[in-house]
């Protein structure tokens, strides 16, 4: 009988970044001001990993083109993966509402007033974040006009567009030429990948500081006072993983319990820094390790970042029943499927702008039009403890659609999952699940 070797429990990443989070969120209460200065450590760590993020991206869908051979290959997954897209993000922005119609939530918020410092900390993050006016200049901005400038402002879809053009310029050369530069960008993304193991080793300090950030600088006050919509945003975050993903995973053939703990270090380091960015490189390479094929991690993994924000969609949907419920502004039935036509563009914008989640949410309002932007402030105050469930639904959700799409393709090895279960969750965990 053989036994597995484990190193010391205080060497896991999930250790350090559970230990770092706990840490953080006692000092914030102990020292709030002082723990409010650490926000540093978590605005480096994420900094260092954006330097990373779009080159992978572009040399992960590039790779994952020129390895499909052929342009039907890739429209196969690619297409496929857009439905599930669709269709999921759907399901979040009504599970979103439905779950804020019942419970009438921001019913007891008429009162609330967000201080001057939260309302201009909520408007600058807005202006930062350039949102888009319209729907005609969200499709416009998806397109660069310069191929380093999408690059160095870190807009994931226009590196997509960049990088599917470049895919099938590539697929259009000889296959000598094609062969050459294949290998040239695999040994190039290796280093990139070794480099992010690097910065993954800080993972721990970058989530001390976030979480220390975000305690020290909301207060309790602010946490109690909204601690309603944190609660039961969280609890519909829950509903949607484990009950919509779980009935996903379970019609695909893979269970959802056992895939979460297969990625749980990445899981981890999400929540402790509430940016779903930190989790994608170590990603792009677990799944193709897990039987997901090289072309279609390269094409749906990256792609979901854009396209598939489950997290965001709850957020946005939920809090736009909260703002109009805490200012007494009635929506019928009507108006709230008009929300989620806007929210089903909008919300493909969490990615290409700066600012995320509460950035598209702001616009989403705007557009809307019958909904004061005064609300926008008052749910700042806590969108960095809500960023976290945020961050770790969409997460989760572009790992799991990966592996469905993957299946759905017919680019799935089931013998390569089974065997890095075995290998990372020990070979007892079949017969205890």
């Amino acid at each position: 009988m053989t036994t597995l070797n484990k190193k010391p429990f205080y060497k896991d990443l999930t250790f350090q970044v559970i230990a770092a989070m706990v840490l953080g969120i006692a000092f914030g209460f102990l020292a709030p001001e002082l723990a409010a200065k650490f926000k540093i450590l978590g605005d480096i760590f994420l900094k260092l990993i954006k330097t990373a993020v779009a080159p992978l991206v572009f040399f992960t869908v590039v790779h994952g083109i020129a390895s499909a051979g052929d342009i039907k290959r890739v429209g196969k997954v690619g297409l496929r993966a857009l439905i599930y897209f669709e269709i999921v993000s759907t399901i979040a922005l009504a599970i979103g509402l439905l779950w804020g119609n019942l419970l009438n939530i921001g019913s007891g918020m008429h009162d609330a007033h967000p201080s001057s410092a939260t309302a201009a900390a909520a408007s600058a993050a807005v202006a930062k974040g350039h949102a888009p006016a319209s729907t005609m200049d969200f499709i416009y901005g998806i397109f660069p006009d310069n191929f380093v400038g999408a690059f160095a402002g870190g807009q994931l879809l226009q590196v997509l567009v960049i990088s599917v053009l470049f895919g099938f310029a590539l697929l259009a050369l000889k296959p000598e030429r094609r062969s050459v530069i294949e290998d040239g960008l695999s040994r190039i993304s290796e280093c990139f990948f070794e480099f992010i193991n690097l910065i993954m080793k800080f993972a721990p300090l970058g989530a001390f500081g976030s979480v220390a950030y975000a305690v020290g600088s909301n207060g309790a006050a602010v946490l109690m006072s909204l601690a309603n919509l944190v609660l039961m945003f969280y609890v519909c975050i829950a509903f949607f993983i484990f009950i919509v993903l779980g009935i996903v995973c379970r019609i695909s053939g893979f269970s959802l319990w056992r895939f979460l703990k297969y990625i749980k270090d990445e899981i981890f380091i999400v929540l402790g820094t509430a940016s779903s960015e930190s989790a994608l490189p170590r990603l792009l390479q677990k799944l193709e390790k897990f039987g997901c094929s090289k072309q279609s991690v390269g094409l749906v993994l990256p792609t979901g970042y854009a396209f598939n924000l489950d997290g965001t969609s709850i957020y946005m949907s939920l809090c736009v029943l909260f703002i109009a419920n805490a200012y007494g502004v009635p929506l019928s039935w009507e108006q709230q499927l008009g929300i989620i036509a806007i929210m089903l563009v909008t919300s493909k914008g969490a990615a290409a702008v700066s600012g995320g989640s509460f950035v598209v949410f702001a616009a989403t309002v705007t557009a809307i039009g019958s909904l004061p932007v005064e609300g926008l402030a008052l749910l700042f105050g806590v969108y960095r403890f809500m960023s976290m469930a945020i961050a770790t639904c969409n997460t989760i959700g572009n790992s799991v659609a990966t592996v469905v799409v993957s299946k759905w393709s017919g680019e799935f090895t089931e013998h390569t999952a089974q065997a890095e279960y075995h290998r990372v969750l020990g070979r007892d965990l079949q017969a205890a699940l």
